[in-house]
């Protein structure tokens, strides 16, 4: 059991397709359960801070890095167990982009693009141009990433 509990429902929108709308990511309603939880999850991280090099320790946190961002979002999924490193993500799940969710993992960043939408931590396009675990709802290049997805997702 976690320490936090991750929610089990949410904002929802028709379709196959995650959109961003005041700073929350609407699930998709013909997305798997498993794809909704982990959207759901990570809008509970839309207030938080951003700590370099995170905890990686516990899912709960007042402050999270990238790759505890993407681990908190799976794991409100129930896609891991434990936070992983971004160097860990590198061989998470299955090789190459997901059909609903899709890990980008290099050593030292890893973001995530769920049902269509970014989940990252970097700060080109958001408002305050700090770092923190935001949706983005703008393109990454992954450039020296490897693509990797939850099987089966």
């Amino acid at each position: 059991s976690y320490a936090v509990p991750f929610p089990q429902s949410g904002p929802t929108t028709p379709g196959n397709a995650a959109i961003f709308r005041d700073g929350v990511a609407l699930a998709p309603v013909n997305a798997p359960n498993s794809v909704k939880r982990a959207i759901w999850a990570a809008n509970q991280l839309r207030t938080k801070s951003y700590r370099y090099g995170g905890g990686h320790k516990t899912f709960y946190d007042s402050a999270y890095d990238c790759s505890g961002t993407v681990s908190y979002a799976l794991a409100g999924a129930g896609l891991v167990r434990v936070p992983l490193s971004s160097t860990e993500f590198r061989a998470y799940g299955d090789r190459g982009p997901g059909k609903w969710i899709t890990v980008y993992a290099r050593n030292g960043h890893t973001f995530a693009v769920i049902a269509g939408l970014r989940l990252d931590t970097t700060s080109p396009h958001n408002p305050s141009r700090r770092w923190a675990p935001r949706w983005q709802p703008t393109d990454r290049m992954p450039k020296g990433f490897e693509a990797r997805h939850p099987i089966g997702l």
